[in-house]
Parts: C-alpha cells; structure tokens; sequence
C-alpha cells in the first residue's frame, strides 16, 4: 500500500469519527465530547505523520482551523475531568467549588456548541474532507512529491517510527527535572508515537505486530501517568482561574506525594523502552 493510499485511509478514518459525534457534543454529552476530541487528535496525529507528503500552504491553514476547533473541545474536556475528580473526591457532599465549576462547564459548552454549529465549522469539515482526498499534496508536480506518494506505508513507518522512538527517548532523560510546560511537551510526543503505532499496527508482519504491541503497552504506562500529572496541573489552573485555589484543591490536584509517584511510574516506563529492541518493521505486500 502506497503512503496517499494510506493517508487517505487512515485520515478519513478519524474524520469520520470526529463527524459521528458532533451531534451528540452539541448536546454536551461528556463522553461524546471525549470521543470527538479524541478524533481530532487522531486526524491531527495522522496528518503530523505523514506531514513530509502532505505538507504545505493549505496543510498549514487546515492546522490552524484544527487547532481552533480542539482549542474549544479542549475547554470542555478540562472542565469535566476536573468535575469527575471532585465528584469523586467530595462523593455526594454538596460543594459550592463544584456547582462553580459546574456553571463553568455549561457556559464552555454553550461556546461549544457555537463553535459546531457555525459556519467556520462546516467550512473546516467540507474543506479537510476534500483536502484528504484530492489536496494540493495529491498533485504536487516533481519527482520527490511523487516519491513520497508513491513509498510503500510500511518502509515510511519503519523510518518514521524509529525517528519518533529516538527523540521521546531522548526528550525523556531526566523527567523528574523538567518542568510542567515540557512535561505537557512530552505527554503529546508519547501520545503522537502511541496513536502512530496503533495506526501502522495493521499493515506489518505477525512477529512486529507483537513487538509494536509490546512497545505500545509501555507508552500507555507512561501516558496514563503524565495524563494524570496534566490533568492535576490543568485542574488547579483552572482552580485558580475560578478563584478557588485553597489548601484543599491544591492537595486535590497536585499533592506533592501524588506528584512523586507519578513522575517515578513515567520515568520507569522509558527506562524499559529504552531497554526495548529498536523497532525494524519489515517491509510486507499490502
């Protein structure tokens, strides 16, 4: 299978996912809203993979809108990890710092569902749609833009992977030292090499399968951890932002002992894929 084949496939893929809950998001169905954002990562992902194929002037306008659209997905999401944490903190206690953030969800939600219902939107859904299929990258003239079309996926992947596997690595030398911003910086590189993974899994032989499968356990061991580790950080940001930053939120979202374990679980998780075989995909028939 050829790298625009594979593209096409694969974005159309997440796009599709992203379309299929739309309605229910507008709604502000929270597991919806997950699932929508979830999609657009993936497609963001997919895009940031084969970005040396499809990259370009219509790319990059396409990246902004995406980017607009997850920055209002986003909103929504951080407000209600922070509620299931309360809610699971204070159980059926009423609590005025819950019915704040409550108020505060619903008025991001309304955003939201502006932001969905708009005219941007439907502008962005028709345009990344046709862009997939036939964008500028799908005829750009010369030799290496037909090279890069024509690559099988599986040669391109083992290349990439093994790119993307080298700088988290490198990136995760010393975790327990760098600050929250790099932090966020490496959480998004795992979760882009995690959803890379998971896409070329399919396209490659039995024995790499389990050897990409192996490797994918120990990226979602250490995802968990700095998602949670984000979570806390985003959670008390927006505590602060509520004008709620007492001793006992503080504690709730980002405990110092909590913060310790966390950092140790990530940090062992690298160390073990930095112990891991490289990955050498082998190049198969489509």
């Amino acid at each position: 299978m050829a790298c625009d084949t594979a593209f096409r496939i694969v974005a159309g893929h997440y796009l599709r996912d992203l379309t299929a809950h739309h309605q229910a998001t507008c709604e502000g169905d929270v597991d919806a809203v997950h699932q929508m954002r979830l999609a657009l990562t993936r497609l963001r992902t997919a895009i940031a993979f084969f970005l040396p194929m499809v990259g370009g002037p219509q790319q990059a306008r396409l990246g902004e809108e995406l980017k607009w659209l997850n920055t209002h997905l986003g909103a929504v999401r951080d407000l209600d990890v922070a509620i299931e944490r309360l809610k699971e903190i204070y159980k059926r206690r009423p609590r005025a710092e819950y019915r704040s953030w409550s108020r505060e969800r619903a008025e991001s939600q309304r955003r939201l569902t502006r932001a969905l219902r708009s005219a941007r939107y439907r502008r962005l859904n028709n345009s990344i749609a046709d862009w997939i299929e036939k964008g500028s990258w799908a005829t750009k003239r010369g030799r290496q833009a037909a090279t890069s079309r024509a690559c099988p996926v599986t040669e391109y992947s083992a290349r990439k992977l093994m790119r993307w596997r080298e700088k988290l690595i490198k990136k995760s030398r010393k975790l327990e030292a760098i600050g929250p911003r790099k932090r966020h910086q490496l959480r998004l590189m795992n979760k882009r090499f995690s959803y890379a993974i998971e896409a070329v899994t399919g396209l490659v032989s039995a024995g790499d399968s389990s050897r990409l499968r192996t490797t994918l356990k120990v990226l979602r061991r250490a995802q968990r951890s700095l998602g949670q580790l984000n979570d806390d950080a985003r959670c008390r940001s927006l505590a602060t932002t509520l004008g709620q930053s007492s001793d006992e939120l503080s504690q709730i979202f980002l405990g110092a002992r909590r913060e310790k374990r966390l950092m140790r679980t990530a940090a062992a998780a690298y160390e073990k894929l930095a112990e891991l075989k490289p990955l050498r995909i082998q190049i198969i028939k489509a």
